[in-house]
């Protein structure tokens, strides 16, 4: 039996077995239509963010994931809420969660009929994720260190 990892102390991103790796590229060649549209949008970098699509995780292919954060956002269509998919999802993602992975997750429907909030939803729940640092200056983040508020202007 594989112990499980202890939940904040690993910080290693999930290894794919091979099948998992050869799932992933056939699920990449027949996404469904509500995955495409939102990949149209995620392959542009929105919000300098970089997102990949059916990505191999452990056992798991994720929709999209933003790696900088480890986030997993997942494209959910009807049988999701159907017989016991519903208690597989729950399962995955708190499977997923051990290894500091959250997951968000979409209905398909959401997707197709107002796909800028989608994206905007999305790229707020990546930034909610960022250290501080990482935020631009606009967004509240903490004040630059002392004589840095001055870098790339000239001296006075």
């Amino acid at each position: 039996m594989v112990p499980l990892p202890v939940p904040g102390r690993n910080k290693k991103m999930l290894t794919a077995p091979g099948e998992t790796v050869r799932r992933a590229r056939k699920q990449r060649r027949e996404m469904s239509l509500p995955e495409i549209i939102l990949w149209r949008v995620l392959r542009q970098r929105p919000g300098g963010l970089k997102f990949r699509k059916q990505h191999p995780a452990g056992f798991y292919v994720l929709d999209f994931f933003c790696a900088e954060v480890k986030l997993a956002i997942e494209i959910d269509g009807e049988v999701h809420a159907r017989g016991d998919q519903p208690a597989f999802d729950q399962r995955r993602d708190a499977q997923l969660a051990l290894y500091g992975i959250a997951t968000l997750r979409i209905p398909a429907s959401d997707a197709l009929r107002n796909l800028d909030a989608v994206v905007i939803h999305i790229i707020e729940a990546v930034r909610a994720r960022l250290p501080l640092h990482h935020l631009p200056e606009e967004a509240n983040g903490p004040p630059p260190p002392a004589g840095e508020e001055l870098k790339g202007r000239p001296c006075p």
